[in-house]
């Protein structure tokens, strides 16, 4: 296998991030901290830092947001020579607010007619090392970005499972960026059926499959082809399928929850991690809340993702 071979792809839409530092509607705030977004850039840069190698498929705007991010992924150790730079359309950003008691901050998006909203199957190019990855990870953020983007992401799909990569999933949920919800619960769910591992918050899996809880939910996807399906359940920890073993994974305990954007992510970046390391779907959950516990004690989209030895401090049990 080529040395330059990833252990990971993922494609999606980076974004500038501009944090209020004040708690304040978006519309007061007069100050703001530079950071990062972008649900698959979070997953990037969290498998990263645990040690695996990372491509990331997007498109950048020829400009300084741009060019802050490129230095992001390069200073991650993220493979970013698949980051198409695109002169005629800008950078996305996005704003968040700050919240004092630890409750789902204000955020608002700028990403219409963005660089990687026209990212399209022309991007694909053959052959390529990172179409021998490992594993897939895909989103229902990019699908959603525009036409171009959603049959992209299918393409990808399609190519790494007949493959026999293992492709991940998802459905991050953006219904703002759909022409309906009926377009979106489709398409969802066309594109999970060609994941080997889904992964829906319980809210999310209950507008998607109508089943109302989490067993639901998970044979729903087992049904559609699924392999293993792991059910975010916030606080309440994670349910889990493979069809043989089934089971719930405890929440792990946060003294104060400092801001809830990136804890998806974070536990995604716990379950890929765990599979990539040989680990069990159980493991798997648990160091997927281990890992979104320590996100949400932080401002930043991805600044709680650790290292290989954070993470052993954050699966071990809490103290008495």
């Amino acid at each position: 296998m080529d040395k330059r071979t990833p252990d990971v792809v993922t494609v999606g839409e980076a974004m500038a991030l501009f944090i209020a530092r004040e708690a304040k509607p978006l519309a007061e705030v007069r100050d703001f901290e530079r950071a990062t977004a972008g649900a698959e850039l979070n997953v990037s840069v969290g498998l990263s830092r645990l040690g695996f190698r990372v491509d990331y498929v997007s498109a950048l705007g020829d400009d300084s947001l741009g060019a802050n991010l490129l230095a992001f992924m390069d200073a991650e150790g993220i493979d970013r020579s698949h980051v198409r730079i695109d002169a005629a359309h800008p950078t996305g950003f996005m704003l968040k607010a700050m919240n004092d008691d630890g409750s789902d901050p204000q955020v608002e998006y700028f990403r219409r007619g963005s660089a990687a909203s026209r990212l399209s199957p022309a991007d694909l190019r053959e052959p390529d090392p990172w179409q021998q990855a490992r594993l897939l990870h895909l989103t229902g953020i990019s699908a959603a970005l525009s036409d171009g983007c959603r049959e992209l992401v299918f393409a990808m799909a399609r190519q790494a499972r007949a493959a026999g990569r293992l492709v991940t999933f998802d459905p991050n949920l953006r219904p703002r960026l759909w022409p309906s919800e009926a377009a979106m619960i489709a398409t969802i769910n066309d594109l999970a059926s060609l994941a080997d591992v889904v992964m829906p918050g319980l809210s999310e899996g209950r507008l998607l499959t109508g089943r109302k809880d989490a067993a639901g939910i998970a044979d729903f996807y087992l049904g559609r082809g699924a392999q293993q399906v792991v059910v975010k359940l916030g606080p309440d920890g994670a349910y889990y399928a493979d069809g043989g073993n089934r089971g719930t994974v405890p929440g792990q305990p946060v003294a104060k929850v400092v801001d809830t954007v990136g804890a998806g992510d974070g536990f995604a970046v716990g379950v890929l991690s765990a599979l990539l390391d040989g680990l069990p779907l159980p493991q798997a959950a648990a160091r997927g809340n281990a890992i979104g516990a320590r996100q949400v004690q932080f401002r930043g989209d991805c600044d709680g993702l650790p290292t290989r030895e954070q993470l052993a401090d954050a699966m071990a049990p809490p103290m008495p």
